[in-house]
Parts: C-alpha cells; sequence; structure tokens
C-alpha cells in the first residue's frame, strides 16, 4: 500500500506545471545503517525489521524546463541519481544528468558523492556545482576533488550568502551562513524560492541559540522547513554531546512549542542519526513528534510550490 500510494504521488507530478521538491535521503552522513554499529537500532535493518535509510538529500524539480538540481552530494549518490532518474521516466520526462548540485559544506555526508562524477564512473562534463569561497577552494586544492576540477567533470559556480541565483524565470536559490564545525569550509543552508512559496534546507546546524537569525521568524516567513533532525536528544550517542552540538529534537519542538499548529506543520526533520529512535515510524518519540504537529522526511516525499 506505502509503495502504491508513493507511485500514485508521482504520477500526480505529471499534471503538475509548477516546481517542487523529491526526498532522496534522511539519514545522517553515516546513513542508517552506519558502518561498526552492532547495537539494536542498526541490527533492525540487517534483520529486515527497518528499512536502510539514504544519507540526507533533496532534489528539485522543475517540470516545465525538465531541470533538476540536488542539494549535496551524498555517499549513496549512485542510487540517488538512480532514483531520479526513475523518477523523470515515470512522469513523462527523459531522464538526464543533473543541472546543477547545491553543496551545504564539507563533511563527508554532504560532497564525497561528487567522486561518481569523475572518470572512474560517469565522466561527466562540466556539471555545474554551487559552492561558496571556502568550499570552492577545498575542491579546487584538494585531492581528489581537485581532479574533477582539471578535468572539467565539474564546473564550480561560485555563490555568496545572501546573494540570490537564478536558476530560471520560475526559481532562485538564496544561500545562508549557519554556525556548524567549519573546519574545511563554511556551512550553509539554503532558501528555495518559486512564485508561490518558500523552502528552507538545513541539513547541519549548531543550536539554534548560536545562528544570528530567530527560529520562529524564519518559520513564520517561509511556507516548508526541512530542519537539522540529527539527535533526539541528549544522552544518544556514547561520546560528549557537546563535540556534535546539533539542537536536538526535544530542543527544537520545546523552542517552538508555542507556535501556531500551521507553524509547526510547516516543520519537517531530516538529517536523522542512526541512534535517533525517530527512523522508526512506530517508535514512541516519533509518534510525539507527529503529535506535536511536526514531521518526520521520508524518501519519496514530495513538497509542492
Amino acid at each position: 500500500m506505502k509503495k502504491l500510494l508513493l507511485l500514485l504521488l508521482i504520477c500526480y507530478q505529471s499534471l503538475a506545471q509548477n516546481p517542487y521538491i523529491l526526498v532522496l535521503g534522511i539519514a545522517q552522513d553515516g546513513g542508517y545503517p552506519q558502518a561498526g554499529c552492532t547495537k539494536e537500532c542498526c541490527k533492525a535493518v540487517y534483520e529486515k525489521k527497518l528499512l536502510r535509510q539514504a544519507v540526507s538529500c533533496i532534489a528539485l524539480i522543475d517540470p516545465i524546463s525538465n531541470e533538476k538540481w540536488i542539494f549535496d552530494a551524498t555517499p549513496d549518490f549512485g542510487e540517488q541519481l538512480a532514483v531520479l532518474n526513475a523518477h523523470n521516466t515515470i512522469i513523462g520526462k527523459n531522464p538526464t544528468l543533473l543541472d546543477g548540485i547545491f553543496l551545504t559544506h564539507a563533511h563527508i555526508g554532504h560532497y564525497t558523492g561528487l567522486m561518481h562524477l569523475g572518470r572512474e564512473v560517469i565522466g561527466a562534463k562540466s556539471i555545474k556545482v554551487f559552492a561558496m569561497p571556502k568550499m570552492k577552494t577545498f575542491l579546487e586544492t584538494n585531492g581528489p576533488w581537485s581532479q574533477l576540477v582539471n578535468l572539467q567533470n565539474i564546473a564550480i559556480q561560485p555563490i555568496n550568502e545572501d546573494t540570490e541565483i537564478y536558476l530560471n524565470e520560475r526559481l532562485k536559490i538564496v544561500p545562508f551562513r549557519v554556525p556548524h564545525r567549519d573546519e574545511f569550509s563554511e556551512t550553509v543552508g539554503f532558501q528555495i524560492i518559486s512564485k508561490n512559496k518558500k523552502m528552507i534546507f538545513i541539513p547541519d546546524i549548531d543550536k539554534w541559540q548560536r545562528w544570528k537569525q530567530d527560529l520562529k521568524t524564519v518559520i513564520e516567513n517561509n511556507d516548508i522547513l526541512l530542519l537539522d533532525g540529527t539527535f533526539y536528544k541528549d544522552g544518544e550517542i556514547n561520546r560528549p554531546m557537546s563535540e556534535v552540538p546539533h539542537p536536538f529534537v526535544v530542543e527544537t519542538m520545546d523552542l517552538l512549542k508555542n507556535i501556531p499548529i500551521k507553524s509547526k506543520n510547516k516543520v519537517h526533520f531530516i538529517h536523522i542519526n542512526h541512534t535517533n529512535p525517530i527512523l522508526n515510524s512506530i517508535s514512541k518519540e516519533y509518534q510525539e513528534v507527529i503529535l506535536n504537529g511536526f514531521g518526520v522526511c521520508q524518501i519519496g516525499q514530495v513538497f509542492n510550490f
């Protein structure tokens, strides 16, 4: 039934004339299950009690121009590209390689999928990769990524914070800085803007209090928000969680507890660690998120613009 509903939802897009977002992955950088994990959370996948989840990634699709862009190039790039091309085929469009890739930052789950564009795999020709200044320099000056640049497998498109990027007459993108562990590059979120709606994508951020923006105001000024849901609560992993200071899902829900239910419905959690129980839709933690008015992203989910 779930597959049937997803197919019907995808087929509906063949009638749509507005851009939309397709969720291609929801897990934290290491995916789900995660390498080296022998705990119950990952054993459940190996024992086929829960489904594997690809790393956090979304696609922006314009059905009029048949253009498509992805946000972050993950370790699951090959599988996600296949899903995206199958989606195109289902809605009556010819599969094509990507029209561009937007990178949030230089942590392994967000850019290492670029390797598939090199001569060892696709041998792509000048795929546009939108990158902030430090991210651009990182790719140009460190192998093997510099080889992708030198062989013109990718064509880096410089972007800057709070500066609009026009994709076509229907779509534009605005990158904005967010606080995070910036060892090799800046970290950005993206605002995706169509003629009808505005969407926010923040897969990685430190605590909301460290951000110069007020989250409640950001929610008020946008229609859809896919936000960092890495950890559910403190104590979830066996090391000090101050080393990876993501906002816990319970913290985000508490911060937003007094906003209208209509505003809560805009928020969907993504970039979910393998230890986070909201990966299991029958867990009490998942149910708590839903009962509080928020959402948890699912692979194949569509957000219309």
